[in-house]
C-alpha cells in the first residue's frame, strides 16, 4: 500500500498544495509553525475520517473560507483509488472513494491503513487509560469493521443508558426500562472485550522481540489487558452495580473502563517505570503495530512520523530507521541533519515555509 499524492485546498495554513510522494522515504522539514504537521493531518484525515488532534472540520479550514476540500490518491492491492474528503462550517463533511459517496465517514477505515507516530505517544504509557483505549480501538477499527460496527453500537447504548440513569432519577417508573440497555450493552460490549483481549495477545507476539532488540537484550516487555469485567461477568456485575449506578447516574461497569499495562523486569511501567523506559515502550508499541497491520492486510501501513526523532536518543534513532526500512514513511523535522548523519536515503524531501512547499 502506498500514497502517491495528496492534493490540500483551503486545508488548515495551506491556499492549495500538491504533494506527490514516493513509495519510500519522504521527508518534510522547515521550521516550526510553517504547516509540516498540518500535511500528516491530511493524510490522517483522508485515511480515518478524523483529526489525529480530535480537531473538528471547521477547525482545519483555512481561515476566512467556508470550506476544504482534500484530495488523496492510493494504491491498494495494485488498484489505484482516489479518495475525497469535504470540509464544511455549517454541514458535516462529505466523503468519496472513488467517486462514490459514502454514507458514513467509518466507511473510509481500512481503504488507507496507517501508524501515526508522535511525541504525544511517546507519552502513551505515562497517560490515562482512555489513551491506550484509544490506541487499541484505532487499530481494531481499521483492521475489523465487525469491531467498529460492535464499539459504535456500544457506545451509543451506553450514551443512552446514562441518559435514562439520569431521567430515572426524576421518574422512577422508567426503572423497568433498564434492562433492555442492559441486555444491549452486554450484547456489544461482550464483542469488544473478546476482541480486545484476541488484540493484546497478538501484540505480545510480536513485541516481546522487538521490545528486546531495541534495548539491546537488556530488557523484556509485557502487556496485560486490563478488562474491568470480563465478558463472563458482564451481564451478572451490571446487576450487582446497578444502586451504584442510579446513585452516580453513570454507567461504572464495562469496556469502556479498561485499561492495558505495560510491565518490563516485573516493574509496571506506567507507575514506576523512568520516563525513557517508557519512551522505549511506547516506541516498542508503534512498531508493532506495523507488524500487525502487515499481519493482517499482507500489506505494509504507510508511516507517519511527526517530528519524534529530535525525541529519541542516538540508539533508538538508529532501531527506528532501520526498521522503517521498505515502508512507506512520511517524516517532520525542523532540519536534515539527523538523516544526513544516520545515512537514511531520503528519497524525497519537502522544505515547507508558511503554509507551501518552498521550490
Amino acid at each position: 500500500m502506498m500514497i502517491h499524492s495528496l492534493e490540500l485546498l483551503h486545508f488548515r495554513n495551506y491556499e492549495r498544495e500538491i504533494f506527490e510522494f514516493d513509495e519510500e522515504t519522504n521527508v518534510l522539514y522547515g521550521d516550526n509553525a510553517q504547516g509540516k504537521t498540518n500535511v500528516l493531518e491530511g493524510i490522517y484525515l483522508c485515511s480515518t475520517s478524523r483529526s489525529h488532534k480530535g480537531s473538528r472540520d471547521r477547525e482545519m479550514i483555512l481561515m476566512g473560507q467556508e470550506d476544504a476540500h482534500l484530495k488523496m490518491f492510493v494504491e491498494k492491492n495494485q488498484i489505484c483509488h482516489k479518495i475525497d474528503v469535504h470540509l464544511k462550517k455549517k454541514k458535516a463533511k462529505g466523503i468519496a472513494i472513488d467517486g462514490i459517496p459514502v454514507k458514513k465517514s467509518s466507511d473510509l477505515l481500512g481503504m488507507c491503513h496507517v501508524v501515526f507516530f508522535s511525541p504525544e505517544d511517546l507519552a502513551i504509557i505515562q497517560n490515562g487509560p482512555e489513551a491506550r483505549r484509544k490506541f487499541i480501538d484505532m487499530e481494531l477499527c481499521q483492521l475489523d469493521h465487525i469491531y467498529l460496527h460492535h464499539l459504535a453500537k456500544y457506545k451509543h447504548v451506553l450514551k443512552q443508558r446514562n441518559e435514562l440513569l439520569k431521567q430515572i432519577s426524576i421518574n422512577s417508573k422508567l426503572l423497568d426500562t433498564l434492562d433492555i440497555w442492559n441486555s444491549q450493552l452486554v450484547e456489544y460490549g461482550t464483542y469488544v472485550i473478546k476482541a480486545r483481549t484476541e488484540f493484546v495477545g497478538k501484540l505480545n507476539g510480536y513485541i516481546r522481540k522487538i521490545h528486546n532488540n531495541l534495548t539491546g537484550g537488556k530488557e523484556n516487555i509485557e502487556l496485560t489487558y486490563e478488562p474491568n469485567v470480563t465478558a463472563s461477568a458482564f451481564a451478572q456485575e451490571l446487576v450487582v452495580m446497578e444502586k451504584k449506578d442510579l446513585f452516580t447516574k453513570t454507567t461504572n461497569t464495562g469496556p469502556h473502563r479498561d485499561d492495558l499495562s505495560f510491565v518490563s523486569e516485573n516493574k509496571d511501567l506506567r507507575k514506576y517505570g523512568s520516563r525513557g523506559q517508557q519512551r522505549t515502550g511506547a516506541l516498542s508499541l508503534k512498531l508493532t503495530e506495523i507488524q500487525i497491520v502487515e499481519e493482517k492486510t499482507g500489506e505494509k501501513p504507510l508511516l507517519l512520523l511527526d517530528d519524534v526523532l529530535s525525541e529519541l536518543d542516538r540508539n533508538r534513532q538508529n532501531y527506528l530507521l532501520e526498521h522503517i526500512k521498505g515502508i512507506q514513511t512520511i517524516i517532520t523535522c525542523t532540519g536534515l541533519e539527523e538523516f544526513v548523519k544516520n545515512g537514511v536515503n531520503m528519497q524525497k524531501t519537502f522544505e515547507i515555509v508558511s503554509g507551501s512547499v518552498k521550490r
